[in-house]
């Protein structure tokens, strides 16, 4: 029997979501609506979707499970409309933003009605956005959390568990706080700490212009996450503004701790801190190693060594293209007090980058490192 599934909103996430499910051997039928018609088109034309539909309304109503792959704002709005839409009997209702708190509680005019809400958020991203951009393997090796609401029987997780097998992402099962204040942990909070310390160097810039060519090596890499979409960044904070504020408090005493620490000048304790750090994270799960991809989106780098001689890089991305080997980034560093190799090459996943190491490792003689 086929199962209509609607996916609303088909952006990076929907239409990643929409090629995964396409891997399914299971009977689907994929119905998609987006506010943009040109999106949709090019979701119907890829194959992403079997049909278009004309409003969320319209999609929702003929779906046996439906997913919000909209923002989390945009999200609450849809939950709340759809409480005056007629939906098929046990039909699973789910989502996929980045904080679940707010999404649990706008769709409780829906489990008020004796529907069933099972939130979710796949915790992969990408460096692009838009229809364009959808892989069907963007999530895989990734956690995908579902935070169903209390109604929501082992039957139907189970079910719609099933459903998202095809996209290999990790099926982890949270309520909605711990997965909120976990991913203020390990997510939101860093962002905005990047932030501050882009702002940081901002600031001096305006008496040391020369600082900004420094920050080309290690600061830019570490601060990498401050480049995401601020719309989407102001909205998150707004959502989670409860844990973040816990982390900062907790922050904040840290930093005082720091200063103290700093301010005695105690060699010994000094060396405690920067070992204790090291230890703890170096003991952290790596990607290379065969860990799930976490909750910060991260893109996957090869460091080269490699000699000052004209056509070196292009020698290199010929080895890759031969290879069909995918690249989404290459720069050059020039400051490298703490990254090795010159050449810095971004993969879009673990899989491309180990194909990449082990062909130039074949082919050239240049030392590789992999941070």
């Amino acid at each position: 029997m086929t199962q209509n599934v609607a996916i609303v909103g088909l952006g990076l996430i929907g239409g990643s979501l929409g090629l995964a499910l396409k891997r399914s051997k299971q009977d689907i039928h994929i119905i998609g609506f987006d506010r943009s018609y040109a999106t949709a088109d090019e979701a119907y034309r890829r194959g992403i979707i079997d049909s278009i539909a004309p409003s969320a309304k319209s999609a929702c109503e003929k779906a046996d499970v439906i997913i919000f792959a909209t923002p989390v704002n945009t999200t609450a709005v849809l939950l709340e409309e759809a409480s005056l839409w007629d939906f098929k009997d046990r039909v699973i209702i789910s989502d996929t933003g980045s904080t679940k708190k707010p999404i649990m509680e706008a769709a409780k005019v829906l489990t008020d009605k004796g529907l069933t809400f099972i939130g979710g958020h796949p915790m992969a991203g990408s460096h692009k956005s838009g229809i364009s951009a959808a892989k069907e393997h963007l999530f895989e090796n990734a956690y995908y959390i579902l935070t169903p609401h209390e109604g929501a029987s082992s039957e139907q997780i189970n079910q719609l568990s099933n459903l998202l097998q095809p996209t290999k992402g990790k099926i982890v099962v949270l309520n909605a706080d711990e997965h909120d204040r976990m991913t203020a942990i390990v997510s939101h909070f860093p962002h905005i700490i990047a932030s501050s310390l882009v702002g940081r160097l901002a600031d001096q810039e305006k008496q040391q212009p020369f600082v900004k060519k420094l920050a080309a090596g290690g600061f830019r890499d570490l601060t990498r996450i401050a480049s995401a979409d601020p719309t989407m960044w102001r909205d998150i904070t707004m959502q989670n503004r409860e844990e973040l504020l816990i982390q900062l408090d907790g922050w904040l005493q840290e930093m005082e701790s720091i200063r103290t620490l700093i301010f005695e000048n105690d060699p010994e304790l000094i060396f405690r801190f920067f070992e204790d750090a090291k230890k703890f994270r170096d003991r952290l799960p790596s990607t290379s190693e065969g860990a799930l991809q976490g909750a910060l989106y991260m893109t996957f780098d090869l460091h080269i060594d490699i000699p000052d001689h004209p056509g070196v890089i292009s020698e290199i991305t010929k080895i890759l293209a031969d290879e069909q080997i995918s690249i989404t980034n290459i720069r050059i560093v020039e400051t490298r007090t703490d990254v090795y190799g010159i050449l810095v090459i971004s993969f879009q996943n673990t899989d491309d980058r180990k194909a990449a190491r082990a062909v130039l490792s074949r082919t050239t003689d240049y030392s590789m490192h992999i941070l």
